[in-house]
């Protein structure tokens, strides 16, 4: 399923990119079929000014409780990624956001999902809204979280030829 890469906060030329590497995982975890579970895991990337780049979306772990319609992320395994990879990158790479799949086409989040968004973004050290995406069988929602519930979501963003370099720098 070939998923939107660039996604944009409306109004405004703030830019989120996902790399191949979550659209790999995203693929991966749709749910087809009745019997599948939903999954989900956690976004990692870098900060560019007021842009994100999502380099990483992690998978589900063998402790995670996933369900026909429930994902629970347990935080040992995904924590421990994240840190992972900011020590390696001395910092670049930071934990962005949540993801995590629907069984719909067109994805929306339930109330629980606007609940639990709200307190991970409340925890944040850095003040940042938390970026939170659920993949559908057919099309992904994309949405900031703030630690007040205020909730921004974002569209597939539209490039001429090259505009999209921003990232590749």
């Amino acid at each position: 399923m070939p998923f939107v890469k660039t996604w944009i906060v409306p109004g405004t030329e703030h830019l989120v990119y996902l790399r191949q590497q979550p659209l790999e995982v995203f693929s991966r975890y749709i749910q087809q079929g009745m019997d599948s579970k939903e999954a989900g895991g956690i976004l990692l990337g870098h900060v560019r000014g007021e842009h994100l780049e999502i380099i990483e979306a992690t998978e589900p772990s063998f402790w995670d409780k996933r369900f026909r319609f429930l994902f629970e992320r347990m935080p040992y395994f995904h924590h421990r990624l994240a840190m992972k990879r900011w020590k390696e990158s001395n910092g670049l790479v930071r934990y962005i956001g949540e993801w995590h799949t629907h069984p719909q086409n067109y994805p929306s989040p339930s109330s629980i999902d606007l609940k639990e968004w709200q307190i991970l973004a409340a925890d944040r050290v850095d003040g940042r809204p938390l970026l939170a995406l659920i993949v559908g069988c057919k099309d992904i929602h994309v949405e900031y979280m703030s630690g007040a519930g205020k909730r921004n979501i974002l569209e597939p963003a539209s490039f001429r030829r090259g505009e999209e370099s921003v990232f590749l720098n």
